[in-house]
């Protein structure tokens, strides 16, 4: 059933409908749509919040989410669904769920019209236009209101040219082939799918249209739209046990909505595809999910907009406060005060301090950054933390095999630095077989460090079959080797790469299945594990650590025979993965590349913290953080080994020292053997400390710590990644210093819009008050010239200012509120009136000076003397603050490289010193400007302004220089707000830390809980 879904507000819709009785369910059936069969009448009460679907649950006694109703499958359940569903029960289960369908709503115009409308902002617009016409701003009002209707017209039209684009990417409407419990297959339309239908995927691969469990055959997928991987992953089937399903746990084994199956085999006997069952459709999808991050995205929780809200309601109360007791008429009062307050509140300040944002966008996608949350530019200008991954970040994404070396009970063999030179026997045939290479057009296809592998025993991958037995990929051993040992093997059973488990293995058969073999291979520590003891060599640990310390990846593999008198292809893990036999190790050569360095030395001088995340080796890891910077050559490492709690003992953190080194690392820089979930929660960890965390990753095993980090930068050749804000096409991390740079560069140009706007308000404010307290006012025409010609103008062109080449130790600031702010807006605003004041008592003391007719108020006592000097000098004052409050070093280049600012600032200065000395009787007639012939005078007003600006200009150097600071000393030395920082010292003072060669544990320490 259709339902409008709202993109800004929650729509609730209850909807009760009546089913009669349909069919008597067995004892097995779900558990929570038994209710629906029930003989009387039952009712379904659900509601849509943000795409979800909500249902009321009786045995919960709420609305819970309705993917609640799957979330007790078991892999087991998942591979019961097997058989299909009925058109009953699938039926039912529609009305439950709801269609499979991402349904993105693109309002009418009207509509759009109206909730524009209703924006604060056009809403002040709207009350500020009526109350101009009614003080007779006729112009002015009429030139705003063209200007808010462009505004619209052009909002409305990007804001449904949007969701019409989004919608157009969400909307996923094809056939695809179901599986009925009849055994029938039918096909149907992807918008009738729920969960349980079982699925067949043909050969040739489809775009899928819901998240589904693979449950027999293997599918290569290109997951690029999800996690920005362009490297396609080859999914292989679920394993049949009592665990609960999760699609974050079983990764490996889960198609994803909206991804591409490239090629599906092995799924069903005598032809090609695969079986898969549906779990997730609609906005439960991964690909929902993400759309729905897009429509509803999360508040950022940044302090530099939480303040500009603040700021503009003191504007307010300042504009409220003394725009009474102007005038004795009532109704002159009322529209005097609301003048004020409209003139006090620049409306146009949301829009201004987003230009530095726009223009820092542009820039990054100039250097092949993109970005899809444009505020969160401005955040990195405050990181203090970056996290890196190892693998294809800071190193290179392939890697050369470096050696392999045969273990065993008599200890190690040679190294042999070619695997194919390797005689014939279980460790080629695991170098050979123990993968997931697959073939795409002929082509060898899968992870590079595979296909490394793979391509240096010579051996090839046949797409053929076997005997008429069902297999997923077929091995030939190399050429070299005699005929009567190249018997090829087939791969009936693969359990893939899991960094959770830290190892992969295969299940093999020879041909007519006479014999079976396992292979695994995986870290050394998991391995050696899983391996009985008297396999693996005494000097096991000895060879690890030294190949790890020489900065190489180091696998190793071991094998077992398995009993081939049952189906070797429903073989589970668990049996495969245990008692196996030790074969030896694979040292694999991982170059860093020639950018990493230079970057986090970048970082490092610029007192941004580096810390490298990664599930490789810690050993291989320190290698790799000296080679890049991260670790001083000449610097100590204490290894910190953490033991999770179980149910013999309490978890416990063990310090120990490394050999050498002359200083003590005080804050942790690598983290090694780290899952997925644990990189994520990781980052989270750091941000509860206060930090501004930043992450750089290329693979879809950090897409879970680039969406929690402040900063997540993707490096993918896709134009734009879901799995983070940033996108970067360079296959390194250089693009890092330049995000850092251009957002301080777009902070700080934020901080100056918002200045300049706030000055720009507070001069126009103090304009009017002097004014209205001698009974005239500012024209109608006045107003226009200082507002769109001064004002707009500069205020677009100071935001094109190009950041710093370098990054400087410190960082912008980020509070409005803080006193170097406040305190300059409240110094330049006394320069204002001193300034303003001074023009007026100047003109008053003059010879020919002719007083105010007191018996006419307001823009009908125009043109007269005191506006005009008003006037006059509050021109030059828009300009003049916008150079004094445009800021340059150290985050952004000088004033002068804005070569179009310093254009306009150039004009600008002559128009108003052309209006000043000689207006003409033109533009004196349509400014309403009185004519002033001493030339004496004028050249004072002029000299008057310029004296403003050297005043202002010398008391922001002095602000800069940390003049207001000495204020501080009065309240006394506070404490940080930044939690780590009080940890740092902390840290700094304790002569305890760190702890060496002791064992930390809750029985002997107390856990202190910082929030």
């Amino acid at each position: 059933m259709p339902q409008e879904i709202s993109v800004l507000a929650m729509l609730i819709c209850f909807f009760v409908f009546s089913l009669e009785l349909l069919g008597q369910p067995e004892e097995a059936e779900w558990r929570d749509t038994v209710e629906l069969y029930k003989e009387e009448k039952t009712l379904l009460r659900y509601y849509l919040f943000e795409g979800l679907r909500y249902v009321w649950l009786d045995r919960k006694g709420a609305f819970c989410c309705v993917s609640v109703l799957n979330e007790d499958w078991t892999c087991k359940d998942l591979h019961g669904c097997q058989k299909g569903l009925s058109p009953l029960e699938q039926s039912l289960r529609r009305r439950m769920y709801g269609a499979n369908i991402i349904d993105v709503p693109v309002k009418p115009y009207t509509k759009l019209l109206f909730e524009e409308i209703l924006n604060p902002f056009y809403m002040f617009q709207v009350f500020s236009i009526t109350l101009w016409m009614i003080d007779a701003y006729y112009y002015y009002a009429l030139c705003i209101f063209i200007i808010s209707v462009i505004s619209i017209t052009i909002s409305l039209y990007e804001t449904r040219k949007q969701s019409v684009t989004l919608r157009n990417m969400a909307q996923l409407v094809t056939n695809v082939t179901i599986r009925r419990n009849s055994g029938a297959e039918e096909c149907v339309s992807s918008v009738d799918l729920v969960p349980g239908d079982c699925v067949i995927i043909p050969q040739e691969g489809l775009l899928l249209p819901c998240d589904a469990a693979l449950l027999a055959g293997e599918c290569l997928v290109n997951e690029s739209m999800l996690t920005g991987e362009s490297v396609p992953v080859l999914k292989t089937p679920l394993p049949a046990g009592e665990g609960k399903y999760s699609s974050d746990t079983e990764r490996r084994h889960t198609l994803f909505c909206g991804t591409q199956l490239i090629q599906a085999k092995g799924g069903m006997p005598g032809c090609g595809g695969a079986v898969a069952v549906v779990t997730n459709t609609g906005f439960f999808t991964a690909k929902g999910n993400l759309v729905s991050s897009i429509l509803y995205p999360q508040p950022i929780n940044f302090r530099f907009y939480q303040d500009a809200v603040k700021f503009l309601l003191i504007l307010g109360c300042v504009g409220k406060s003394f725009s009474s007791d102007l005038t004795r008429v009532y109704r002159e009062l009322i529209i005097r005060s609301l003048d004020i307050v409209t003139i006090a509140v620049p409306p146009a300040l949301p829009a201004a301090i987003t230009t530095g944002t726009i223009y820092a966008q542009r820039r990054l996608k100039s250097q092949g950054i993109f970005c899809i949350s444009p505020p969160r530019i401005n955040i990195c200008g405050k990181l203090s933390v970056f996290c890196f991954d190892k693998t294809g970040t800071l190193t290179e994404e392939g890697l050369d095999v470096w050696g392999v070396m045969e273990g065993g009970t008599d200890g190690f063999s040679e190294l042999v630095p070619e695997p194919r030179r390797l005689l014939p026997g279980s460790m080629l045939s695991g170098l050979a077989c123990c993968h997931t290479v697959t073939l795409l057009r002929g082509e060898p296809l899968g992870d590079p460090l595979e296909l490394k592998m793979f391509e240096s025993t010579d051996g090839n991958v046949l797409d053929a079959e076997f005997g008429g037995h069902k297999v997923l990929a077929v091995m030939r051993p190399p050429t070299r080797i005699v005929s009567s040992t190249r018997e090829a093997v087939a791969i009936v059973q693969r359990f893939p790469f899991s960094s959770a488990l830290q190892r992969m293995s295969v299940v093999t058969v020879a041909h007519g299945g006479s014999s079976a073999l396992a292979f695994m291979k995986g870290s050394p520590e998991m391995v050696a594990s899983l391996c009985r003891v008297e396999t693996v060599p005494a000097q096991f640990s000895t060879k690890l650590r030294i190949f790890s310390s020489e900065g190489l990846r180091v696998l190793a593999l071991a094998y077992k025979p398995v009993d081939c008198s049952h189906s070797c292809a429903s073989v589970h893990r668990g049996e495969v993965e245990r008692d196996m036999q030790f074969l030896g190790l694979l040292m694999m050569k991982n170059l860093v590349k020639p950018e990493s360095a230079k970057v986090i030395n970048i970082l490092r001088l610029a007192h941004i913290r580096t810390v490298m995340v990664t599930g490789d080796n810690v050993l291989t890891a320190v290698n790799v953080a000296k080679s890049c910077g991260m670790v001083g050559s000449d610097e100590k490492v204490i290894f910190v080994t953490a033991t999770p709690h179980t149910a013999q003992s309490m978890p416990s953190l063990r310090f120990s020292l490394e050999d050498g080194g002359t200083t003590v690392l005080m804050r942790a820089t690598i983290f090694a053997r780290m899952a997925p979930d644990q990189k994520t929660q990781l980052v989270k960890e750091l941000q509860k400390l206060n930090y501004r965390v930043g992450m750089c990753g290329d693979g879809a095993n950090d897409c879970g710590a680039l969406r929690a980090s402040d900063v997540g930068v993707s490096l993918s050749e896709a134009e734009a990644s879901v799995a983070s804000p940033f996108t970067s096409k360079t296959e390194n991390i250089s693009c890092v210093p330049l995000l850092i740079r251009e957002g301080r560069c777009s902070l700080v140009t934020s901080f100056s819009l918002f200045r300049y706007m706030a000055m720009y308000s507070l001069i126009q404010y103090c304009s009017v008050l002097i004014l209205y307290t001698l009974k005239t006012s500012v024209a109608d025409l006045q107003y226009l010239f200082c507002d769109l010609l001064l004002v707009t103008v500069l205020a677009i062109v100071m935001g094109k200012g190009a950041p710093s080449e370098e990054l400087h130790p410190c960082r912008p600031p980020a509070s409005l509120l803080a006193l170097p702010v406040l305190g300059s807006l409240f110094i330049h605003t006394c320069m204002t009136i001193l300034g303003q004041l001074a023009a007026l008592f100047i003109t008053t003391s003059q010879d020919w000076y002719i007083p105010l007719n007191s018996t006419v108020y307001g823009t009908h006592n125009l043109p007269n003397m005191e506006n005009t000097s008003v006037f006059d000098l509050s021109g030059f004052q828009y300009i003049i603050m916008a150079v004094v409050v445009t800021k340059g070093y150290p985050h952004k280049k000088p004033l002068y490289h804005n070569l179009v600012f310093l254009f306009v600032l150039f004009i600008h200065f002559a128009l108003m010193t052309w209006l000043v000395l000689y207006p003409g009787p033109f533009f004196s007639r349509i400014l309403q400007l009185y004519n002033i012939t001493d030339t004496d005078f004028k050249m004072l007003l002029v000299g008057v302004a310029a004296l403003n600006f050297l005043i202002c200009f010398v008391v922001e150097v002095l602000i800069d220089l940390g003049f207001l600071n000495c204020l501080r000393l009065l309240r006394g030395k506070r404490p940080s707000k930044k939690l780590y920082k009080r940890l740092n010292i902390l840290l700094s003072d304790s002569t305890s830390w760190p702890p060496l060669n002791q064992t930390l544990s809750p029985t002997s320490h107390t856990v202190v809980c910082l929030s």
